[in-house]
């Protein structure tokens, strides 16, 4: 896909690979929206997309622990533009952000179910109008290889909470909901794709987890904009990539029993049930 001109809004864009991917869909012509919850952040991104002589992106600014700050930044994107060519859910917290004990959100969702995997589900249906419109479209949702399976008794865990337990429940949750998701767009022309872009990317998630770095930035960005741009993925959908190449993610999200609970309660907790249109498949 020619991305000059394409509109792009990429979540938690305003560093580590976000940014990488950012930078290099300006460079190629695109009209990227970037987004993140820190300004100074987004504005030496800015500068320096400009200052190479590309577009300016656009800033949103945006709390997407919280479903009224989702809520709210996909009302901004649907105000200011008619379509939207690629959703990238590429936001996300680490497991030791702010330390190792449970944290929630504002709502009262476990905050790595909340930011890494509800604000995307809920971000994906809100913008499914301007994807739809600028069909063929692609969501690409950035996960991880670190998948744990929910147990929907706890699905908050309440009990035996361990960072990377809640870090790899919510990326699993984002392949489940990818596969689900692309059942229900079959024939609209929108595609939707999960990925690990690479292991322990120097970032900043990564380092605030005192953990060595063992991949680039460059690396995952790779393999993100191969899923964005990709003409070999073009058809593609409801699949899960390890970089470059097709794989399998944990069992649980071939089950579409699992699918179709965590579905009920992700429409339930970020309100959409009332709105919820026809499951096809």
């Amino acid at each position: 896909m020619k991305m000059h001109d394409k509109t792009v809004l990429i979540t938690g864009s305003t560093d580590g690979v976000g940014r990488y991917v950012a930078r290099r869909l300006a460079e190629g012509g695109a009209r990227v929206l970037i987004h993140g919850r820190d300004a100074a952040r987004a504005k030496t991104l800015i500068d320096e997309i400009v200052k190479a002589g590309h577009a300016a992106p656009a800033f949103y600014q945006a709390d997407l622990s919280s479903i009224s700050g989702t809520r709210a930044l996909a009302a901004a994107v649907i105000r200011d533009h008619r379509r939207l060519d690629v959703f990238v859910s590429n936001a996300g917290i680490g497991s030791q952000n702010d330390g190792p004990q449970r944290q929630v959100s504002g709502d009262g969702h476990e905050l790595r179910f909340a930011v890494n995997y509800l604000s995307g589900f809920l971000l994906a249906h809100l913008l499914l109008p301007l994807l739809q419109t600028a069909a063929p479209s692609r969501i690409v949702n950035v996960a991880s290889l670190g998948q744990h399976p929910i147990d929907f008794d706890d699905v908050m865990i309440t009990k035996g909470y361990s960072g990377s337990r809640a870090y790899a429940q919510s990326k699993l949750a984002q392949i489940m909901f990818t596969v689900d998701l692309a059942e229900e767009l079959r024939a609209t022309g929108i595609t939707v794709n999960s990925l690990h872009p690479a292991t322990y990317m120097n970032t900043t998630m990564v380092r605030a987890g005192g953990i060595a770095p063992i991949s680039t930035v460059e690396q995952g960005g790779a393999a993100i904009l191969h899923l964005v741009e990709g003409d070999d993925v073009a058809g593609k959908s409801g699949l899960f990539f390890n970089g470059m190449n097709e794989a399998r993610a944990n069992s649980q999200a071939y089950d579409a029993d699992a699918r179709k609970r965590l579905r009920a309660l992700s429409l339930e907790l970020t309100g959409l049930s009332a709105l919820a249109r026809p499951h096809h498949g």
